[in-house]
């Protein structure tokens, strides 16, 4: 594989790392889906975060 599909994922953990402290939803009383905005935002950020973590273990990991 080569090394900079490794540092894009890479650098997408840190994204996620950053969009994970949710302070633009944190007030917002704002209904989507009958959901409030801010819970919507991390269902979809748990989604995401998966499908991170399945093409690190896919693309990313070692092959020893």
């Amino acid at each position: 594989m080569k090394n900079t599909f490794k540092w894009i994922l890479y650098s997408l953990i840190l994204l996620f790392l950053i969009l994970h402290n949710d302070i633009w939803f944190w007030k917002s009383p704002q209904i989507v889906f009958g959901l409030p905005v801010g819970l919507l935002f991390h269902i979809l950020f748990c989604l995401g975060t998966s499908l991170l973590m399945y093409f690190i273990v896919k693309y990313a990991w070692s092959e020893k």
